[in-house]
């Protein structure tokens, strides 16, 4: 979503008109349903502390602050599997409404 919304605003503030085409990308296919805790998801992962995590969530509220929205990080935050999401998607870009999936 930071990325999406920088390179939107590139475009506005240059001028340049972007044809985007969402292509869906499962990062863990192997998550169940259920899902799991963000931070005990992450930690394996890519190894990173308790520190490290709040600072990233920092960092990244901040950065979606700048972009006008607001990340509401919590302790017990989940990460689910994004297979049905990515479906929903692909059924909204056959409507002509990816984009605003």
């Amino acid at each position: 979503m930071i990325g999406y919304h920088q390179l939107a605003k590139a475009a506005r503030d240059t001028g340049v008109e972007l044809d985007i085409h969402w292509h869906p990308f499962e990062l863990n296919p192997q998550m169940t349903e259920g899902g799991e805790n963000l931070r005990d998801h992450l930690v394996p992962k890519y190894g990173t502390t308790l520190e490290g995590s709040n600072q990233a969530r920092a960092r990244l509220t901040e950065m979606g602050a700048a972009l006008g929205f607001t990340f509401n990080y919590a302790d017990d935050m989940r990460m689910y599997n994004t297979f049905r999401a990515h479906q929903l998607i692909d059924c909204a870009a056959e409507q002509g409404k990816g984009h605003d999936m």
